[in-house]
């Protein structure tokens, strides 16, 4: 296998092909990750959620890191890490717009809301399901692509 870098280019093409991602946030020195569903437009990733410890950590750090993947083998696949900033949309008359047109973006996708949106029982009790919209700003973007041996190299 062979393992070539991705162009910025590429990398964002690969991206607007993919829904679903784990995002990653900190709390001082502990890391979370988990899945969320992305839909990417000019330099943002948009999404939504509803409160709880990912949503709490990136409000109170927003540096962020998202990666998303396509595999097709062990040998073959392609993935983009992305280092980025959390933005929230609070439902305000300044975000209206930008939150009606990430909904807008967000419903183009099948089974968007999930697992953003998803009944959840934590210690007990169900979490409160107001919609949380927020969009990740990238500020860089690499990718990686796996080539088996015996395919050609473009």
């Amino acid at each position: 296998m062979l393992i070539r870098e991705l162009s910025e280019n590429e990398s964002l093409t690969l991206l607007t092909g993919l829904r679903l991602g784990r995002l990653a946030c900190a709390k001082g020195a502990q890391p979370y990750i988990t899945p969320f569903y992305f839909v990417p437009s000019s330099n943002y990733l948009y999404s939504f959620g509803t409160v709880g410890q990912r949503i709490e950590w990136m409000r109170e750090n927003p540096l962020v890191c998202v990666e998303a993947d396509r595999i097709v083998s062990p040998q073959e696949w392609m993935s983009v890490i992305i280092l980025g900033h959390f933005e929230e949309m609070p439902d305000t008359e300044e975000w209206r717009q930008q939150r009606a047109m990430t909904h807008e973006l967000l419903q183009g996708r099948p089974m968007w809301w999930e697992p953003g949106y998803a009944k959840t029982i934590v210690h007990g009790t169900e979490r409160p399901m107001d919609p949380i919209y927020f969009r990740i700003q990238i500020a860089e973007i690499t990718g990686r692509r796996g080539i088996p041996d015996s395919a050609e190299v473009t």
